[in-house]
């Protein structure tokens, strides 16, 4: 996973944990800082980024970068290497909820401030909230805000128009933000933000094109980092990145490395580790507004069609296993979520069957023409798969897929384009299909919600926040409102056993294999990374995970 997914002892008042970030930059690996104390990490690569560190644009160079919460404390942290997540106390230090889960009651940390010197307070972040609900286009999450208010300076009220109770990992990630500040600059989704003002524990220090670098706020509420410094240079690719890993100019990483036991690990097996741990299904998400992929007949045998072991196997240089086994076409992340699993569900299972592909195809009133590709209605079955040429695995991914379907008789092509083009037209639904992430959260909920929730979709051209594939259910709609308005986990999980039947059967996006959050760090310079004897947090140098990390970690003495 490269993108968009804690602290175990977070409860220590003074601990520090930090974020990290990714860049883009030319071919040629960036000259790195010398400090010791200088961490040099990079989420993905991105191309070139713009000066903008607006929180709530998935374009802006703190999203991009992964730096989002090196600058902007959520009020929790989650650890999502759990399942159900453990959620640990951060700019808030409790919670509560009332009125039969229309209501959470915040109690927060007195004594923070933003770098600018305003107070962080229950006024602030009421104010936040009721901007966020106020404007739809940074409701990213498609709360059902109904208003919030501060009865005191450490007691934050947020009510909604129904029960959220599942939905605090929305709720408590929101990056808080300065009132004084943002209360003057009209538009906050477009608001390009250079000089960002946070209360997390980095700030700006230095911006280029191709690198980032923030500097520790000496006034953070946990103390100052003891990173001194965090350093993003950008990269236009998974190869321009690995280079620059394998030549010690990164000392953190969340790229797919190829071939990683020995170009990486094997290289120095003392300092250079990984550990990758899955945390969402990655999936193959088609226009359904769109010929031909608008046909259920279509993306069974594209489902059928394509050999997931081999995408896992070549793409993905088995690192991130195929979706396979009982209940695997669900969707659902395996074996992290194998309780929400059941007789039920359990006989969906992916398969890899050309034949049956085939046949599919020619049930559905699809004949073979003589240029070798299925025709219908005088058209052929042809679409285009488009993913970042930076994400090398995505791009070989989508070359299998384009070949194996090819041979079942569909025209298929690979387009690569740029990251920050590539974001754009997911949103906007400028695409016929595209290899893309799941959401991770603390249950199975999150992953769902992000494939199915109509209220996050928008029409062809607008901007959506979620189900890309523009997939309308009256049933997922009434699933996750449910699931989000109860505490009953007997009525979750049937909930949930619901949406598993109709990804299985309806294929709004088509599973592909368990995305992982790729994590590549360099012991030399700092301890205290996570690691599977010591799990406190994803490692991967992405947002909101990353500020943990960054916090726990000391320089080498």
């Amino acid at each position: 996973m490269r993108k968009k997914t804690t602290l175990a002892a977070i409860m220590c008042a003074a601990g520090a944990l930090v974020l990290a970030a990714c860049g883009s930059s030319p071919s040629t690996p960036a000259k790195t800082s010398s400090s010791s104390s200088t961490l040099v990490m990079e989420q993905s690569p991105s191309g070139p980024v713009s000066k903008d560190f607006n929180p709530f644009s998935s374009t802006s160079a703190d999203n991009i970068l992964g730096a989002t919460n090196m600058i902007y404390d959520p009020l929790m942290q989650f650890d999502l290497l759990k399942s159900p997540a453990t959620t640990y106390p951060w700019l808030a230090t409790k919670y509560a909820w009332s009125n039969g889960g229309k209501t959470i009651t915040f109690t927060l940390r007195s004594g923070v401030k933003f770098t600018n010197g305003e107070a962080f307070n229950a006024s602030v972040a009421a104010w936040e909230y009721n901007l966020i609900k106020d404007n739809a286009a940074i409701n990213t999450n498609g709360l059902p805000y109904a208003g919030a208010t501060a009865p005191s300076a450490t007691t934050l009220v947020i009510n909604f128009k129904q029960p959220v109770y599942t939905l605090l990992y929305y709720i408590a990630n929101t990056p808080m933000i300065p009132e004084n500040v943002w209360s003057k600059v009209g538009n906050p989704a477009t608001y390009a933000d250079t000089d960002p003002i946070g209360t997390g524990p980095y700030t700006l220090s230095s911006f280029t094109p191709q690198a980032v670098i923030l500097a520790a706020n000496p006034h953070y509420w946990q103390g100052a980092p003891h990173v001194s410094k965090l350093e993003f240079p950008a990269y236009d690719s998974n190869t321009s990145a690995n280079l620059a890993l394998e030549q010690d100019q990164l000392d953190w990483a969340g790229n797919f490395v190829q071939n990683i036991k020995t170009a990486w690990v094997g290289k120095d097996p003392a300092t250079n580790k990984y550990w990758d741990f899955g945390l969402q299904t990655e999936t193959l998400i088609p226009n359904l507004t769109k010929f031909p992929l608008n046909d259920l007949a279509v993306r069974e045998a594209i489902s059928d069609g394509v050999n997931r072991t081999t995408v896992s196997n070549v793409g993905e240089d088995y690192q991130q296993p195929p979706v396979q086994g009982p209940g695997s076409l669900t969707g659902i992340t395996l074996p992290l979520d194998q309780s929400y699993v059941t007789s039920a569900t359990s006989s969906y299972v992916a398969s890899y069957d050309p034949a049956k592909a085939k046949q599919i195809l020619e049930a559905d009133g699809w004949k073979m023409g003589s240029n070798g590709y299925f025709q219908k209605g005088g058209k052929t079955l042809a679409f285009s798969i488009t993913d970042p040429s930076a994400y090398t695995d995505f791009i070989t991914d989508d070359q299998i897929m384009a070949s194996e379907l090819k041979a079942v008789g569909m025209d298929v092509t690979v387009n690569g384009t740029s990251v920050q083009a590539w974001t754009t037209d997911l949103q906007t639904g400028n695409f016929q299909a595209i290899a893309h992430w799941g959401n991770g959260g603390p249950t199975p909920y999150y992953l769902y919600d992000n494939w199915l929730d109509t209220n996050l979709t928008a029409p062809i051209g607008k901007v959506a926040t979620g189900d890309y594939e523009r997939y309308y259910s009256t049933q997922a709609e009434s699933d996750l409102k449910q699931f989000a308005g109860t505490s009953d986990t007997t009525t979750q999980l049937n909930d949930v056993v619901s949406m598993e039947k109709i990804v299985a059967t309806q294929l709004p996006v088509i599973p592909l294999f368990y995305g992982v959050a790729w994590f590549e760090y360099n012991t030399s310079k700092f301890t205290g990374w996570p690691s599977p004897a010591n799990p406190y947090a994803p490692g991967e140098p992405s947002g909101p995970f990353n500020e943990i990390t960054v916090l726990h970690l000391r320089p080498v003495k």
